[in-house]
């Protein structure tokens, strides 16, 4: 992983870096291998509550290398099989983002191509200069996005526009990007305020952020009946529980909250 994917946790941070810069951190079949190793990695980590998402060098990500997926090997031979939960193994790279329990924060700048583009839409948050060049590639190539960027982009753009996008794979800039829906925020400095973000958050209930984003990834598809009744597992979950009655303590204290490490 470390050739690849670096990953330094501190304060309940982990700053994730994509670390191929003489390539402007495109995918081989290493770095998707060190991405879905960093994912797992991350989730085993119980006092873990944001992840800071960005990339070395010029780029966030450039998107696929492929001078390393000519013949066989890197791309797997059964695109249908759901090797990584609900996903494929490309799918993985971006998916893993959202499906990991706690908020993540893209970082993003100089280039998100193709796959990179999708891996930074896996992100919770995106902070993104507004010259990064980006693009919804695949079409170049002949090919379909397939890296998780439908149901990523679900929400975030309005229909019509991410057709125009995927049909031509033309190129628009981050100051664009936000406007259509895909960045959140445009940054002069996207790893600064990200950084500080994650730290707003790490100031948070981490159960009750945890639980957000439970509720967070079901609202794309779920029924109202069914996010009536998770809203009222997952406040069950935290209401009147240690962490919940710390973030009361504190605030009506004015003191900086110390939460329980998760078991």
């Amino acid at each position: 992983m470390t050739d690849r994917v670096r990953i330094d946790i501190q304060n309940h941070i982990a700053d994730v870096r994509l670390v191929r810069s003489d390539k402007m951190n495109a995918l081989d079949d290493a770095m998707f291998q060190a991405i879905i190793e960093a994912i797992d990695a991350l989730r085993n980590e119980p006092d873990l509550r944001c992840v800071v998402l960005s990339g070395e060098g010029r780029a966030f990500c450039a998107g696929l290398d492929l001078s390393n997926f000519k013949g066989e090997g890197g791309v797997p031979s059964d695109l249908l099989a759901r090797t990584h939960g609900l996903a494929n193994r490309p799918q993985a790279v971006a998916w893993g983002w959202r499906d990991l329990p706690v908020p993540v924060i893209a970082a993003v700048h100089g280039i998100a191509f193709g796959g990179g583009f999708q891996i930074m839409s896996g992100a919770d948050i995106r902070f993104m200069h507004p010259e990064t060049r980006c693009a919804i590639m695949e079409l170049k190539w002949g090919l379909v996005p397939d890296m998780a960027g439908y149901p990523l982009w679900r929400g975030n753009v309005r229909d019509d526009v991410l057709r125009k996008l995927v049909y031509t794979n033309a190129e628009f800039s981050g100051e664009q990007a936000q406007q259509m829906g895909f960045a959140t925020e445009l940054s002069e400095h996207p790893f600064e305020d990200a950084m500080a973000l994650a730290e707003l958050i790490t100031r948070k209930n981490p159960d009750a952020i945890r639980s957000a984003k439970t509720l967070s990834n079901m609202l794309g598809d779920a029924s109202d009946g069914d996010l009536l009744l998770a809203e009222s597992r997952e406040q069950a979950g935290v209401i009147h529980h240690p962490n919940q009655l710390e973030a009361v303590a504190a605030e009506m204290q004015g003191r900086p909250p110390v939460f329980n490490r998760r078991g």
